[in-house]
């Protein structure tokens, strides 16, 4: 029976419809233009009532997407569907004042006196639009904070792999390079006892120095793992003083007199001004080692040159021997930790010494390169800078 009214008095339900729907309702000609837009509508993107009566619909829809529309309306007339607009795509709609907002769109169409009409159904979804965004960001978000804290665990990972194995090599180089000083102090400490009854002092004289040699290198490389532990440990700290680097030069080379091999003699060269400003104790730690480097794979009766400049903020440093060099295709490996060129033979060391080198020159605000020929010799340039109090 209400069907029945309703039918009999479609003119009024039609307007109640019309009037009092709280969605946007507009009725558009073939031409595009609109026949009728309701309140809601109109309420929604700040028009008058009635205002948008004869406009062509293009007035609702975003500027830099008008001249588009008129072949959608022209398309939809030539085969009316009722269908939702634009599946799959962000479609805007504009109010009087420009602002745009996100829309739903559905669309159905009707013949009235002959004439093809369209009527479009349209939402406001800026607000889901809006929390869509966000729960999109906030997923994103999370995504990025997963991949960043996946990465630091595998960089972790990884580091705990790498400290396992430089563990492992530790071991293994320590149990060597520890064994063989220490057997060598053991026997000739032995000789030396018995020598000592019924051997004359020459004898004694030569384990002492082989005893003296075993301890010096059992010294260093404990120095050199105890150094190597302070710089992982961030406990380094550069300390700046004033000094007269030339007299530091002549120091380090004194305290290593007798670690020199036979004849090798060091040619000093200082340009520029004799006082600095930098951390003493670390720059006399890439002197001791590079110059005992030297020493070491240099053989006897070879210089070693040591160049020094002072000039504009900066100590420029040449360390250069006439041993055996380093081959070309090993010399990008030269500070890695543990390396040792292939060619050292039963040169001891801990593959340590420039490693630590490089850090003490980094921490120092410097560089530090290698150029290096095989049984010519080895030249390293360090620059470090001075401070200023």
């Amino acid at each position: 029976m209400a069907l029945d009214l309703l039918i009999e008095n479609n003119e009024v339900a039609f307007k109640a419809l019309f009037t009092h729907a709280t969605i946007g309702i507009v009725i558009v000609d073939s031409k595009g233009l609109i026949a009728l837009a309701n309140p809601f509508l109109c309420q929604l993107l700040g028009y008058q009532e009635k205002e948008l009566s004869g406009e062509n619909i293009s007035i609702l829809i975003p500027k830099n997407l008008r001249k588009k529309h008129q072949s959608h309306i022209n398309s939809y007339f030539t085969k009316p569907l009722n269908r939702p607009m634009g599946q799959g795509m962000e479609l805007r709609a504009s109010k009087k004042n420009g602002e745009e907002l996100f829309v739903e769109i559905s669309l159905c169409s009707y013949n009235l006196n002959n004439e093809a009409l369209a009527v479009a159904f349209i939402s406001d979804i800026s607000n889901q639009k809006r929390e869509s965004e966000k729960i999109e960001l906030y997923k994103n978000g999370l995504e990025k904070l997963v991949k960043e804290r996946t990465a630091d665990l595998n960089n972790a990972l990884e580091r705990e792999k790498e400290l396992g194995k430089l563990k492992s090599r530790f071991v293994s180089l320590a149990s060597h390079e520890f064994r063989t000083p220490l057997s060598t102090i053991l026997s000739s400490t032995s000789l030396i006892n018995k020598y000592n009854q019924d051997i004359g002092s020459e004898d004694i004289t030569r384990h002492t120095t082989r005893i003296k040699g075993s301890v010096i290198n059992l010294t260093n490389i404990l120095n050199d793992f105890l150094s190597l532990d302070k710089l992982e440990q961030g406990a380094v700290k550069v300390t700046p003083e004033e000094f007269h680097w030339e007299e530091l030069v002549k120091e380090v080379c004194e305290e290593l007199e007798n670690y020199f091999k036979v004849g090798q003699i060091v040619e000093k060269r200082h340009t520029g001004s004799p006082i600095v400003t930098t951390d003493k104790k670390l720059a006399k730690n890439i002197l001791l080692n590079l110059i005992s480097n030297a020493s070491k794979y240099s053989g006897e009766n070879k210089p070693i040159t040591i160049k020094t400049e002072v000039a504009k903020n900066k100590i420029s440093i040449e360390i250069s021997d006439r041993g055996i060099g380093i081959p070309i295709e090993e010399q990008e490996n030269l500070f890695s930790l543990f390396y040792r060129a292939s060619n050292v033979g039963a040169i001891q060391g801990t593959g340590l010494g420039l490693n630590i080198v490089s850090k003490y020159v980094s921490l120092l605000g410097g560089t530090i390169s290698v150029n290096s020929i095989p049984d010519v010799g080895t030249t390293f340039n360090i620059s470090i800078s001075t401070f200023e109090y």
